[in-house]
């Protein structure tokens, strides 16, 4: 990176706010969500947890009125779908998080822990493949809250898109789930349009004619579906749904893209359950301070995705996890 010559110089304001809280009740205070505002002496931030970023009106109000009663009156939204309370003094800690109980409501979301579920709204958005709201939810309960008192090699995060638009970005999180809608073509019924419905629908044009026939390259087509049911001769009326996983991605100072596991999963349980095997793979396998894609780097993508292979880390979870 260049930097221009006559780029200002600054000097560190001797006279910056500093916390006056000692170190570790900022860090135990950390450890219940709650993050210090650097302008201040003693007000922090707190991450309420919505779930999955949907949540009732009336919690919604709650929340509001939370930060009315006991913040600055201001709330600000987090990359993982979390609502800010700013501007929470320190006194101010434990009533808000009583007051927020009687609603249902908690803080978190921070640590070297499962991090708080992100989904895009694929259960209601046209081009959604599959239930986003109701996976993310039975994973924040099985896994979030499930594994809140499990401390792990660094932070763990989970996103569920809905279909390859990826707009949760799974493959950047350390474990992404992504719906699929894989088409089944009857190519015997196909005719050959000149305007074929099928091509004209494929996003990424992978659907395309060829020697008057119908033609998909499998391992170009992203599974998105858009093509299922386009043609009126019923070539691509049927479909089979399911899940790809990703496994090893992070975003930050430094990126790595996750690489999906080489098999299309069919049910729901069997996804619930592999995230669960990584999640023990990377408590049996990480070491300390590194996050899951370094894990995967370093053993190796063929050998984790062996490792999934069977019941071994199940059977192993209390072992595992009591370490």
């Amino acid at each position: 990176m260049k930097i221009s010559e006559n780029a200002p110089i600054c000097t560190v304001d001797p006279n910056k706010v500093r916390c006056t809280l000692p170190a570790e009740e900022v860090a135990r205070i950390k450890g219940m969500g709650g993050l210090w505002d650097k302008r201040t002496e003693d007000r922090f931030n707190f991450r309420v947890i919505t779930v999955n970023g949907k949540i009732t009106a009336e919690k919604m109000e709650a929340i509001a009125q939370a930060a009315k009663r006991f913040g600055s009156g201001e709330t600000a939204m987090t990359t993982r779908l979390t609502i800010e309370i700013q501007g929470v003094p320190y006194e101010n800690i434990q009533p808000m998080q009583e007051y927020l109980a009687q609603f249902g409501l908690v803080t978190g979301g921070t640590g070297k822990k499962i991090r708080p579920v992100v989904s895009c709204k694929g259960t209601t958005c046209q081009f959604g493949l599959i239930d986003t709201y109701g996976l993310s939810e039975k994973i924040h309960k099985q896994f979030y809250e499930g594994y809140r008192s499990v401390t792990l090699p660094h932070k763990f995060k989970i996103a569920v898109g809905g279909c390859p638009n990826n707009c949760v970005k799974p493959d950047l999180n350390d474990v992404g789930i992504v719906g699929q809608r894989v088409p089944v073509v009857d190519t015997e019924k196909c005719r050959g349009c000149k305007v074929c419905q099928m091509e004209k629908a494929c996003p990424v044009h992978v659907a395309h004619l060829e020697n008057g026939k119908i033609t998909i390259d499998p391992q170009r087509c992203k599974h998105c579906g858009r093509c299922v049911g386009k043609c009126p001769f019923h070539v691509s009326d049927q479909y089979i749904n399911g899940y790809r996983i990703y496994l090893g991605g992070r975003w930050g100072k430094d990126v790595a893209h996750g690489q999906p596991i080489d098999k299309l999963f069919l049910d729901e349980q069997e996804v619930l359950e592999t995230v669960e095997k990584l999640i023990l793979l990377f408590k049996d396998q990480g070491i300390a301070g590194e996050r899951f894609s370094d894990t995967v780097a370093r053993i190796g993508f063929a050998q984790a995705c062996q490792m999934l292979e069977g019941d071994d880390l199940l059977v192993r979870k209390a072992e595992i996890v009591a370490r």
